[in-house]
């Protein structure tokens, strides 16, 4: 059974609205796109390396799969991204969609049936790894059916105060572990959460 990986760049408080660049999402007339670029260093880039280093297969919300799909196969050979565009142009990708005519970018699939029965049905396959980027809204409802096994969460030093958020109020109550974390010079969390069962609760004894 393959693993279900969320992987983001988030704010303190959530955010992960249009990290990338001023134009990628204005819904909501959201105005702060791009925030994660002054941050970009060494470290960070290897962080995004070593997340594309194992092979996978991307899961996509259609906003988010438009937005990859209008990037990615325009990417010059000799530009920074490059060896990314090739593995995101390379890799299957999955996505929900109500117009599954309308995918066109190489290798794409649109989801059948439910989406919580559809993501079951491909961890039960063999294969690679599902990884999601971005995509919002997919990734709450996974978060709510209790699909997700890891988090891949790059934490940014800001708060942007408003716009789309990682975790929604309906997220299935789950327990996490630790499995590994970093910093950047910039101070750009780098971590890894692995999902370890139930929530567990108790009580501090009165001391007096």
């Amino acid at each position: 059974m393959r693993k279900l990986i969320v992987a983001a760049f988030i704010s303190l408080d959530g955010v992960m609205q249009a990290p990338g660049g001023p134009e990628e999402d204005t819904s909501d007339k959201f105005r702060l796109g791009g925030w994660i670029v002054p941050y970009a260093d060494e470290a960070s880039g290897q962080a995004i390396q070593d997340l594309f280093s194992q092979p996978f297969e991307l899961l996509l919300g259609r906003r988010t799969y438009d937005i990859f799909a209008a990037y990615w196969p325009r990417m010059r050979a000799n530009s920074r991204n490059y060896d990314i565009a090739d593995l995101f142009n390379s890799v299957p990708k999955h996505v929900a969609t109500h117009r599954p005519d309308t995918l066109d970018w190489q290798n794409s699939h649109a989801l059948e049936g439910t989406l919580a029965d559809a993501i079951r049905g491909l961890k039960l396959q063999d294969g690679a790894h599902l990884l999601t980027q971005g995509s919002g809204d997919l990734v709450r409802q996974l978060l709510a059916a209790g699909l997700v096994d890891e988090l891949r969460l790059m934490i940014f030093p800001l708060l942007l105060g408003r716009g789309k958020r990682l975790f929604g109020e309906n997220a299935q109550a789950s327990a996490f572990t630790l499995a590994h974390s970093t910093s950047t010079p910039g101070g750009v969390l780098i971590t890894r959460y692995v999902r370890s069962g139930e929530v567990r609760t108790g009580a501090f004894e009165d001391a007096g």
